[in-house]
């Protein structure tokens, strides 16, 4: 499987490219990990929300280190046995939260129909791996346990992210299907990194240019591992692993002008290879990021239809 770019990226992604670079904003490597969370969430959070929700509420939990902030999405849907999306933000394992996420989790709940739990995973370095998909671990464990306060089905969990949410949400399948844990009936991979990213086509075409850049991505894996032995680690790069069957069926999306892109594509390849099903998106004129690209002042309709192709895959699975 070989998904392509268009000759163009969209004009509306062109012309969001064009301000993006205008604003001369330093790269990450230029920056500390702190400095780079305030960019990214003064770039990424709007003064209010995209979508109502019947309601939004913040609350901790018990984590493997403390308390472990999430924030609970409920669209008001009539029901008792919900499906229930669990969302891991994306942002290279160090920068993101649930506040720079917060229009792409009501966008799902309100498209849905089913409550939304985002979990505010500890970030690198402070908290390298294995650190943040032990706090996604705990989230799952809290989500199955809360199923009826959340009128939620216990055996309908689906599991979402995007970018290196996408990867710990693979990471998180993975490691439930081998060393037990709550039942995940879906998994929702939106250009997830999972696999050797720098020995792709995508990875030459897409590393500059494009807002993630390959010096992004190598600042990234640096401040996620403390040891150098977890770079093969499958829990940290799921494609490493040798098999990947009985794993929940799974919805992957990719982007054209993303130096994931082939990532996501072998992905897809090793799902079915190995008897996983899979539904497959690939949107071949947007960049890395799109699928958070809906409101202003960067509301894409690509980003729209992803949504759609989504929950449309979603509900065909869970009802």
């Amino acid at each position: 499987m070989t998904p392509g770019r268009a000759d163009e990226p969209h004009p509306d992604v062109q012309a969001f490219l064009e301000l993006y670079n205008s604003l001369d904003t330093p790269s990450f490597d230029e920056v500390s990990a702190q400095e780079a969370r305030r960019m990214f969430e003064e770039m990424q959070v709007s003064d209010e929300p995209a979508i109502e929700l019947e309601s939004v509420e913040d609350r901790t939990i018990d984590g493997p280190r403390g308390d472990l902030p999430i924030r609970i999405y409920d669209p008001g849907t009539d029901g008792e046995d919900r499906p229930l999306i669990l969302y891991i933000h994306g942002g290279g394992w160090v920068i993101g939260s649930v506040d720079t996420h917060d229009d792409t989790c009501r966008k799902l709940a309100a498209e849905s129909g089913y409550p939304v739990v985002s979990v505010d995973y500890g970030l690198a370095p402070e908290h390298p791996f294995p650190e943040g998909l032990q706090d996604c671990y705990a989230a799952l464990e809290w989500v199955a346990d809360a199923t009826d306060e959340l009128n939620a089905d216990p055996d309908r969990i689906a599991v979402a992210g995007d970018s290196a949410g996408a990867n710990l949400a693979a990471g998180l399948s993975l490691l439930v299907r081998d060393q037990g844990g709550p039942e995940i009936a879906y998994q929702l991979l939106v250009y997830p990194s999972t696999g050797k990213v720098t020995e792709t086509d995508a990875y030459e075409e897409n590393g500059e240019g494009y807002m993630l850049t390959n010096d992004d991505m190598a600042w990234f894996r640096d401040h996620r591992f403390e040891r150098e032995i977890d770079l093969g680690n499958i829990y940290a790069t799921p494609q490493l692993a040798h098999d990947l069957s009985d794993l929940p069926p799974a919805t992957v999306i990719t982007a054209g002008f993303d130096p994931l892109r082939d990532d996501g594509s072998n992905l897809v390849e090793r799902l079915e290879d190995d008897g996983v099903p899979v539904e497959y998106h690939h949107y071949d004129d947007v960049i890395h990021g799109f699928f958070g690209m809906i409101s202003e002042p960067v509301d894409l309709d690509r980003a729209h239809e992803a949504h759609a192709d989504a929950v449309a895959d979603l509900e065909a699975a869970l009802e």
